[in-house]
């Protein structure tokens, strides 16, 4: 192994918690996969401990680790360790008819709010005031509440998030809550970006656990690592800004998968399928990076609109069961190695069904491609890969966008399952170290900033575009950046019709690779 700093990458998925080590020149020198544990944590070091004992003495060269988690989804999924939030939002006498966390599943809603209210406050599309603020009914709110966190969303903040601010200093001043601000979070959507910012509040508790165990992890193993975590565009933050913005790690697992695919086939534009243990996540690269959603996001079952990658899951993994009635969608998960026909247990899994058609997973030449089966089970078998395979065309159909010349990269423990040619996609390519890519993309991303506001189109615009670049760039640098990389590697403009005075909504991001 070449002298120099080397850096770790960790993604934990549903199945099994993925950890590679990359070198200075960005080659895998390690690489491990262990079961996801019930306390996700647990994996994330038994994955580092694998890695760093391949590694030996040099781990102590270690001077980055990356982590791309699943902590923030499966919080909100479970309705578990979830922070109780006071949710305010700026926008009276306006916005009363639809009140704040409307649509949300009651469950979640008794597990998170401690109190709403809509008081004057925010502002119209142009910038100028609807209201303003109240800070004596701010106050007696706040002062009727018990909570952990305050949400504080104000109606078109993106445009004007004065008075966001305003209410973040009163509140840190006076009642010493950490406080989210939807300007920060979401875009320009007053529901979908108050969700995602009353989500952001209730996820405080969780991300200090993950950033505090993560830590711990590292100085316990003795590394004098800098920690990083993933986040929903393919990009990394610093653990900092991380405890700000915990709703932005989630969605990190298949960005990471994405950034990873791109980086080990040198493919910028691609579909990419990560088959796991239990799914396979369909999504598209363009430039190298994911293809985001342009429609709002559901988490939990509550609309959010930060930006999320545009992915297509679908159930199908090594891991799922294969019956007379079809494929999955339940999946033996971590369990195959105790359950499926090809590692002597009994339950007929896609991970056989390959096997016996001759698709076996790098590493197994071994493998007679023939599992233990009477008759029945292999016709079952092979009725589950013509199903497994229609279920990817499918799936290629929908993500492709009617372009078909572009290649498939197939990445995941599961990617062997794919068949050799695939309708829609002009090539397969099978890149080495494919089984880690999302720990891989981990390792390998850069830092971000973005932001979504609204500009006048007049002669000021210019001068307004390169505030808001400026905003991006500072914002990535806040996110672990080098401020002298930092680069804009998207800018959008959209004109806005029907307003009193003509406007644009811009949306800018800036990315760059991680300070020294």
């Amino acid at each position: 192994m070449t002298e120099g700093a080397l850096r770790v990458g960790v993604d934990v998925g549903g199945t099994n918690t993925d950890a590679v080590v990359l070198d200075a020149a960005d080659r895998v020198v390690a690489k491990a996969k262990r079961p996801t544990t019930p306390d996700v944590t647990e994996g994330l070091r038994a994955a580092l401990d694998a890695v760093l004992a391949e590694v030996g003495t040099a781990a102590g060269r270690v001077t980055r680790v990356m982590l791309g988690t699943t902590h923030a989804t499966n919080a909100v999924l479970e309705r578990r360790n979830l922070g109780r939030v006071a949710v305010l939002r700026l926008g009276a006498p306006a916005t009363t008819s639809v009140p704040p966390l409307s649509g949300w599943p009651a469950d979640l809603r008794r597990a998170v709010s401690a109190g709403e209210a809509v008081l004057p406050g925010g502002h119209y599309v142009d910038g100028r005031e609807i209201g303003p603020l109240d800070r004596d009914a701010i106050r007696r709110f706040l002062d009727g509440v018990t909570a952990d966190a305050v949400a504080v969303t104000g109606v078109f903040s993106p445009a004007d998030g004065g008075h966001e601010r305003a209410v973040a200093e009163l509140v840190g001043r006076e009642y010493g809550l950490p406080v989210s601000l939807s300007h920060e979070i979401g875009s320009l959507g007053l529901l979908e970006r108050e969700n995602a910012t009353v989500l952001n509040a209730a996820l405080y508790g969780v991300a200090a656990h993950v950033i505090e165990a993560l830590v711990t992890a590292l100085a316990e193993r003795g590394l004098a690592a800098r920690p990083y975590l993933a986040q929903n565009d393919g990009t990394l933050m610093t653990v900092e800004h991380a405890a700000r913005l915990p709703v932005a790690t989630i969605g990190s697992g298949p960005a990471n998968s994405l950034r990873g695919a791109a980086f080990l086939s040198g493919v910028a534009d691609a579909i990419v399928a990560d088959v796991g243990g239990t799914s396979t996540d369909l999504g598209v690269l363009a430039g190298g990076f994911p293809r985001e959603s342009a429609a709002a996001v559901e988490i939990g079952g509550v609309l959010t609109n930060f930006r999320m990658p545009d992915i297509l899951a679908i159930a199908l993994g090594g891991g799922s069961v294969v019956r007379e009635h079809g494929v999955g969608p339940d999946s033996v998960g971590y369990r195959i190695t105790e359950e499926a026909l090809v590692f002597g247990g009994a339950t007929v899994t896609m991970t056989d069904a390959a096997v016996a058609a001759g698709r076996t997973p790098p590493g197994a030449a071994g493998w007679d491609g023939a599992p233990a089966a009477d008759d029945l089970t292999r016709d079952l078998m092979r009725a589950a890969v013509s199903r497994a395979d229609a279920m990817v065309a499918d799936a290629v159909d929908r993500m492709a966008l009617g372009r078909g010349d572009r290649p498939l990269v197939a990445v995941g423990g599961g990617a062997f399952l794919l068949a050799p040619q695939i309708p829609g996609v002009s090539g397969v390519v099978r890149p080495d170290h494919a089984e880690v890519a999302n720990a891989v993309g981990a390792a390998i991303a850069l830092a971000s900033g973005r932001v979504d506001t609204i500009l006048p189109a007049g002669e000021s615009r210019s001068k307004a575009i390169e505030r808001a670049k400026e905003e991006a760039a500072a914002r990535a640098v806040a996110a672990g950046a080098d401020a002298a990389q930092v680069e804009i590697v998207d800018l959008a403009e959209v004109p806005l019709s029907y307003l009193s005075e003509p406007a644009v909504r811009v949306h800018v991001k800036a990315a760059g690779p991680l300070a020294r």
